[in-house]
């Protein structure tokens, strides 16, 4: 199993879709995992909205910060716009995606970052 962790800055919007997206398409291959770099403590319920649309409850999961997912090498780092406010975490390849915050978007513009994310998700495990 690859182990993954997603980080932006407030784990309640990107890194937490990303995840998700993680745990739906890499069943079996993939522990994922997400945080953030200054986390907000919820999950936005545009995010939760937006996954539920595509069957996933993503109210289940809890906003982190990097000190309360395992400390350990992953395998891939992926980072989303906190640029210098990432941690350097151990990882035998680190990944940035520049994917904007969604967390003011309306909703059609919520559903673009979040399609696009599903799809870079999908792109990162083919190669894995």
């Amino acid at each position: 199993m690859k182990k993954i962790v997603f980080v932006c800055i407030e784990n309640s919007n990107r890194s937490q879709m990303a995840q998700a997206f993680a745990c739906i398409y890499g069943k079996g291959k993939i522990m994922a995992f997400s945080a953030g770099s200054s986390p907000s403590g919820k999950i936005n319920p545009k995010a939760i909205a937006v996954m539920k649309e595509v069957g996933y409850d993503l109210s289940t999961h809890q906003s982190k910060s990097i000190t309360d997912i395992p400390f350990n090498t992953y395998d891939y780092v992926v980072t989303m716009g906190c640029g210098d406010n990432c941690p350097n975490l151990p990882a035998k390849k680190r990944i940035d995606w520049q994917i904007p915050d969604p967390r003011n978007m309306n909703e059609n513009e919520f559903r673009k970052v979040r399609d696009l994310i599903s799809e870079k998700v999908k792109e990162l495990i083919q190669v894995i």
